[in-house]
């Protein structure tokens, strides 16, 4: 299977939000703002997993993005609640880092399957310019020509 991502971080990432979780257990806090916090992750997880139930196109390709871009907008509206709320910098890191590799992979998805691409909508939550270099990544031809169908 081709991948589609270069993800170096990805590994890093996974590790640096499990010692981000231990951190977090061992100061258990309520502060004022984990209502606001918890309330937008469960709407977000539930948006999610509404959108996620699809009536099929009798199609995989297309079955599989009508499920894989709501699971993807979740993660994004997850991180974006951390973003609002949270105050540990490698989450806010890894947030950001989710929110731009995720946008790209629907992007990726829709291209594939030529659906039309929403209108840019900027997040109140755009990585710095600088962080954004960390996180960019340049397709290849081959990954360009897979997810526009050969279309260059």
């Amino acid at each position: 299977m081709m991948h589609l991502f270069r993800r170096p971080l990805l590994g890093l990432g996974i590790a640096v939000f499990a010692l981000a979780l231990l951190s977090a257990a061992a100061c258990l806090s309520t502060g004022p703002e984990e209502a606001p916090f918890l309330a937008k992750s469960n709407a977000a997880m539930t948006r999610m997993m509404a959108a996620m139930k699809i009536k099929p196109f009798n199609d995989v390709d297309r079955d599989f993005v009508a499920m894989m871009v709501p699971h993807h907008q979740g993660a994004i509206d997850m991180a974006e609640a951390e973003l609002s709320y949270g105050h540990n910098e490698p989450l806010r890191r890894l947030a950001q880092e989710i929110i731009v590799t995720q946008q790209q992979e629907i992007t990726v998805m829709r291209l594939a399957l030529g659906t039309p691409l929403p209108p840019s909508v900027p997040s109140s939550h755009q990585p710095s310019s600088s962080s954004m270099h960390m996180l960019s990544y340049h397709w290849t031809p081959m990954q360009y020509a897979y997810a526009t169908g050969g279309l260059i």
